[in-house]
């Protein structure tokens, strides 16, 4: 399903009054916000770390999301997967969450992919989007993500969270010496070693922490503004309420 944006040019009266406060920003600007609207993101899973990604990156304007995820809106996802309703169990999340987008701003574009991502199907979908952001929920994805992104020179913010903790980190591995995800994570771990949500649980409101940095972090790069998390690992541990940062480099090839 695609939903239809206006085309490119000035800011309509209605779209001014609605990005007021970014307009205001020096920092951003008519100009940052018209580059937000030209912006096609692409956001791999429509859950937990998803869903304040889209609706943030829907608030500010970006032009053209795309929503990729196979699943369907269940009872247990409602606890932290916000941008869904009670009403859209058993739905796909792709349209739920389209819905929801559309409700929000009109004047975003979605394009829904309701499959999983996967080797066979991963440069066609990611290479029609300008940034990703990735809140997979499994390792196989989020590596797949982060080494067809390093090909297809796609800017990546990719997040990763656990019962009460999170990290979140920016990749632009193809731009001077810059890291890459490998270079942080050199391997998955085995299968069965990190325990699932559905398995090890989570609190829902660290979705939310998690996925705000992400969309922060995408429209940073979307504007051109700020120091993105390039070759640095944001830690957020929910319970002592505290943020930390790992600093990492590119390794030798």
């Amino acid at each position: 399903m695609t939903d239809n944006a206006g085309g490119p040019g000035a800011l309509s009266a209605e779209e001014i009054a609605r990005y007021a406060r970014h307009i205001v920003l020096p920092e951003v600007g008519g100009a940052g916000q018209q580059a937000f609207r030209r912006a096609r993101v692409l956001i791999v899973g429509a859950g937990g770390l998803g869903a304040p990604v889209a609706l943030y990156l829907a608030a500010a304007g970006i032009g053209t999301i795309g929503l990729v995820d196979d699943d369907l809106v269940s009872l247990s996802n409602l606890q932290r997967q916000i941008i869904h309703a009670t009403a859209s169990i058993g739905v796909p999340k792709v349209e739920s969450a389209a819905a929801a987008l559309h409700a929000l701003n009109p004047h975003v574009a979605v394009e829904t992919h309701p499959v999983r991502l996967d080797a066979a199907n991963a440069d066609a979908i990611l290479g029609r989007y300008d940034f990703v952001a990735d809140g997979s929920d499994n390792f196989e994805t989020r590596f797949l993500v982060a080494d067809r992104c390093a090909a297809l020179e796609r800017p990546l913010v990719t997040a990763a969270v656990g019962r009460f903790d999170g990290s979140v980190t920016t990749l632009l591995p193809f731009r001077g010496d810059n890291p890459s995800y490998r270079d942080l994570f050199p391997e998955p771990p085995p299968p069965g070693l990190v325990p699932s949500c559905a398995e090890a649980g989570i609190l829902g409101a660290l979705t939310g922490v998690l996925g705000s940095i992400q969309a922060m972090e995408v429209l940073k790069l979307v504007a051109g503004i700020g120091d993105p998390l390039v070759g640095r690992l944001l830690l957020y541990d929910a319970l002592a309420q505290r943020f930390e940062e790992i600093r990492y480099r590119r390794r030798s090839r």
